[in-house]
């Protein structure tokens, strides 16, 4: 898939980030979940931004 692609310095910055010793499964899974939230919340508001202007086009 080809939108799934991430540039190799993205994905290590982003390993990095979310990466526990702590963890069976080598990342925090806390972190990982809060950064996924806040990336959706991020985005949500954006959507309601561009509907609003979309709106008033109307």
């Amino acid at each position: 898939m080809k939108d799934l692609k991430v540039n190799k310095k993205i994905f290590q910055e982003i390993a990095e980030e979310i990466h526990s010793d702590k963890s069976p499964v080598g990342i925090d899974a806390k972190k990982t979940h809060v950064l996924i939230l806040e990336k959706l919340i991020q985005l949500e508001k954006r959507l309601d931004r561009i509907e609003a202007k979309l709106d008033k086009k109307d």
